[in-house]
This record gives structure tokens, C-alpha cells and sequence, in this order.
């Protein structure tokens, strides 16, 4: 898949070998498509320019200041360069993944070595700068200058890659400057970057709207007709926070006293917030409404995928998303095409909050909905991801080993840990082979301190599972039984029947031998 200032050409991902491309999204390698209306911010642009010594543009604010919008703006107008865009979440935390989208972003460029590829291929995990090295080694031929994006870098969590990027800071060529979009500082030499004139930084002062950029977005882009004392009192309300401007333009649209509305708009950002998505969902019709409410708890929206999570034929997906985008209802596209799409993210939030007051049951239905349809579209870990949501075990069990290589050694292995460790004791003590796969997913990660002492509690549930399965008929007159203490009353209350799980002390050594019995 070759990527070229944000577009994609049809060359397939299986032309790498790893099956962990498989599961590698393409979206996430598309840089988003700026609106034809929006705010010029030349002042903004001119200092993204930088020097020709900088390595680093780094630009870091709070939700809803811009920064996507900002950057796309600035990357269209480098003609002369290739941009590689990888969009992150949290499932990028692990190196393996993290790496393989790079590979794939860094394809266009001409002269570009394989290496990083060849190194993704290895069948026992490396550390994250083997990795970073094999980067270094597979751009430094190319002969063009390219900007490396990387979006949302706040997402991950995993200080391994941290110090890869760092390293990749240090020895990249002159050619290629990195780009990090975030909502907080990333842990990088960000001051000997700063000493060395490497780095250019915008931060959420400079990427507020002043009051001037305000009246142009609410007037232009918003198609409000405001008064300049109006457009004032909104810009010092929301302090030029853009989401918040954004969506008081859209509560303004259905009011008939907008200075009756203007007036009473105060409080934190929070509150705000709050008050202005019940002003918009109210304006919006019913079927909108339970279209975003339900399909809030996708992170990626497709019309297909829409229509299998809401089971409602009187809804169109394909019709919804495309009502959704017109209206500026806070969708965002992912690719050229207009197929994919996912909601900003605060917007998305609160929509998930809203939810929640209709209750679990229905939560737990739309995430299965959509694990089912991410499944039959051979995106597992997508589907895995829904599964552990909607807290089915036997499911997100099931979809570790559906097909082929486990799913923790084709790029699930942090969603995967992340999972297992969320679980609670009790949980294992009936599923050994949770146990199993909590091992080698630490093997995945290689974090082989504690393998060993989940592959021996795997063991002593089994044998204790063994043990219960030999003695079916425990009788008081048997003092060596462990159930003798439950006198003929079978299973404690609250244990599963065919495997009550381990006792709540160590397993003793059998007292007899013979009989029926094993204790």
C-alpha cells in the first residue's frame, strides 16, 4: 500500500509476509481531508516552515484545538515533499505493530531499503531500537525530503518506543523531518532538540482562535450572521477553544434568542461541553439521535458496519454518515473515498456517556453486533477488541486462536495483555488455558519475568480440575477426600460444576493411595 501525501494506491498488503500485516488497518495510513472551509492561519503555517535544520515539529494541545486540521493544511502545501502519515492508538503500544505501520508508510519513498521489513519478520520478539536502528538503515539512501507523521502520539503508552523515536531523533538524515501531533509532551529529548534549534513547537495558546479567527469561522464556515459583540462574548467564553466554538455554532443554529443564548453560555469547558451535545442531539430527529448514540461505540465507522451494529432496516448507514458529514455533526473522514469515518473524540465521549444511561444490556448487544461483523470481515482485532467490551470471555478466548498463528503474534498482543490483566483472579481459577495464553502473550511482549509463574498456576488448576473430575462421589466416610468437609452436598455454592476451581489454600499432597479417590 504505497502512501503518497495521504493517498493510497492498490498495491496489496500481502506482499509482506508476516501475517501480522494482515491485521494492519489502511486507514490509519491516510491523512485526513481538510474542509473547504476553514480558517486561514498563515502566521500558524509560516512557523511550521522552520528552518532547515529542524527535525522535530512538534504540536501539542488539548482535545479539540485544531491540530489535525492545522497540520493537514500545512503538509498539502509541501508539494515538493512525500509525507508518510501513521495515525496511532493504544494497540500501537506494542513495537512489533507500532513498526510494521511504518514500514508500510515509509514505502513510497524512492530508494528505500527493507531492512525494518526483513527485521518484522523474525520469529522471537526484539527490542523496540533494533528496530528503530533498521528504520535508520532503510531511509538513509533516499535522496528526497519526506516528513514522517505520526498523529495522536499521546495514545501509546510504551516507553520502549519512546526511546526508539528518541533514537530515530538523533540519527535520521537531513532529508526527513518527524512530525508528532499530541496532546501532551512526549518523554523525548525535548530540550537538547530545543538548545540545538532541532525543534519547532506549538502549544494550545497559540492554537487558539483569536477573536478575529473566531467571527471567520462562526460567520464563514458556520454561516452564522452574529453581531461583533456576539462573536466577542463567545470567543471569550470558550477561550478561542475551537470544539467549543464549533459547538455552540451548532446549538445556535436552532435558537431564535441568540443573545438570550449567548448570555446564559458559561462555565468550565467540561460543562459546557455537556449543555451544547444535549442542545445538538435535541435538534437532531430521532433516528439520528439513536444512530449516533448506538454507533458511539465504534472507534471506526463504515456504513456496512453501522447497519450490522444498529439491526434496524428503517436506518441507513450509508445515508446517515453521509447527513452527518453535510451537517458538520463532528465527523471526521479516514479516507479519500468517504468509506471510512470516526467521530471527534470528544464528541464521541460524551456520546458513549449518554449511552450508558440506557444501560448495560444494550451496550453489550452493540458491541457484540460489531465484534460479529469485524470477525467476517478478517479484522480480528477489531472484533477482539468488541468481544472483551462486551465482557464475553468464550468469545475474546475463542477469537485469540480463531485462525492461524494465535492472534498475540500478529499485532494484538498489548489489547491482548491489556485484557488479561484487567480480569479478575476468580477468572482463571476456571480457565487454565487463560493461564496459557496470559504466557505467551508475556512472551509476545517480552516481558518473561512471570511466565513461568503463570505457566505453574496453569498446571495446579489442572490437576486440581483432575483430581475433582476422579472423585465424582465424595463421601463423608472418606476423611482423605477434600469433600469431605461439603458432606455429600456437592459443589460449593457459586463454582462452576464441571471445574469448581482450585481450594482456596495450596493444593495438598494425596494422604492415600488407591480407591477411587486421588486425595
Amino acid at each position: 500500500m504505497r502512501v503518497t501525501n495521504g493517498r493510497l494506491s492498490s498495491a496489496p498488503l500481502s506482499r509482506y509476509n508476516p501475517p501480522m500485516f494482515d491485521t494492519l488497518l489502511p486507514t490509519k495510513l491516510y491523512m485526513p481531508p481538510n474542509r473547504a472551509e476553514q480558517v486561514g492561519r498563515p502566521h500558524l503555517l509560516a512557523k511550521l516552515a522552520g528552518q532547515p535544520q529542524t527535525r522535530l515539529l512538534l504540536v501539542s494541545a488539548p482535545a479539540g484545538y485544531g491540530k489535525t486540521t492545522l497540520l493537514t493544511s500545512w503538509l498539502r502545501q509541501q508539494t515538493d515533499k512525500t509525507v508518510c502519515w501513521v495515525s496511532l492508538d493504544g494497540d500501537d503500544s506494542n513495537p512489533t505493530q507500532f513498526f510494521a505501520y511504518l514500514a508500510l508508510a515509509i514505502r513510497p519513498l524512492p530508494n528505500a531499503q527493507s531492512s525494518l521489513r526483513q527485521l518484522l519478520q523474525a520469529n522471537q520478539p526484539l527490542p523496540a531500537t533494533a528496530f528503530a536502528k533498521a528504520l535508520v538503515q532503510d531511509i538513509a539512501p533516499v535522496t528526497v525530503p519526506f516528513i514522517l507523521v505520526l498523529d495522536d502520539y499521546h495514545r501509546l503508552d510504551a516507553p520502549t518506543i519512546d526511546e526508539a523515536v528518541a533514537f530515530l531523533l538523533q540519527y535520521m538524515p537531513p532529508q526527513m523531518q518527524v512530525v508528532i501531533a499530541t496532546r501532551e509532551d512526549p518523554p523525548l529529548p525535548l530540550a537538547r532538540l530545543r538548545a540545538q534549534n532541532q525543534l519547532v513547537e506549538l502549544r494550545g495558546h497559540e492554537l487558539r482562535f483569536n477573536q478575529v479567527e473566531s467571527a471567520q469561522f462562526l460567520r464563514e464556515v458556520m454561516g452564522l450572521r452574529l453581531t461583533t459583540a456576539a462573536i466577542a462574548a463567545l470567543e471569550s467564553r470558550t477561550e478561542g477553544w475551537i470544539a467549543g466554538l464549533q459547538l455552540a455554532a451548532l446549538a445556535l443554529q436552532g435558537q431564535a434568542d441568540t443573545e438570550q443564548f449567548i448570555a446564559s453560555f458559561s462555565g468550565s469547558h467540561r460543562f459546557v461541553l455537556d449543555y451544547l451535545v444535549e442542545e445538538v442531539l435535541q435538534q437532531q430527529p430521532e433516528d439520528v439521535q439513536t444512530f449516533l448514540l448506538q454507533t458511539a461505540v465504534l472507534d471506526r465507522l463504515c456504513a456496512p458496519l453501522c447497519d450490522a451494529v444498529l439491526a434496524n432496516a428503517a436506518i441507513s448507514g450509508q445515508e446517515t454518515l453521509a447527513h452527518l458529514e453535510q451537517a458538520n455533526l463532528f465527523l471526521i473522514p479516514l479516507d479519500g473515498q468517504r468509506r471510512w469515518y470516526r467521530y471527534h473524540h470528544l464528541f464521541a465521549d460524551l456520546l458513549r456517556q449518554r449511552l450508558q444511561q440506557q444501560g448495560e444490556q444494550l451496550i453489550t448487544r452493540l458491541h457484540l453486533r460489531a465484534s460479529k461483523w469485524y470477525e467476517a470481515n478478517d479484522l480480528e482485532i477489531e472484533s477482539f477488541h468488541h468481544a472483551t467490551a462486551a465482557h464475553d470471555i468464550d468469545r475474546a478466548e475463542y477469537l485469540i486462536d480463531a485462525r492461524g498463528p494465535s492472534l498475540q503474534f500478529r499485532g494484538g498482543a498489548v489489547p491482548i495483555l491489556h485484557w488479561l490483566q484487567s480480569l479478575e483472579t476468580a477468572v482463571f481459577a476456571t480457565r487454565p488455558s487463560l493461564l496459557i495464553t496470559y504466557a505467551s502473550t508475556l512472551l509476545a511482549v517480552s516481558q518473561l519475568a512471570t511466565i513461568e509463574e503463570k505457566v505453574q498456576a496453569a498446571e495446579k488448576n489442572v490437576i486440581y480440575y483432575l483430581r475433582r473430575k476422579t472423585c465424582r462421589n465424595p463421601r463423608p466416610h472418606r476423611p482423605h477426600c477434600l469433600h469431605s468437609r461439603h458432606r455429600g452436598r456437592g459443589n460449593p455454592p457459586g463454582r462452576n460444576h464441571h471445574y469448581p476451581g482450585p481450594p482456596r489454600s495450596s493444593i495438598p499432597r494425596p494422604q492415600q493411595r488407591g480407591g477411587a479417590c486421588l486425595h
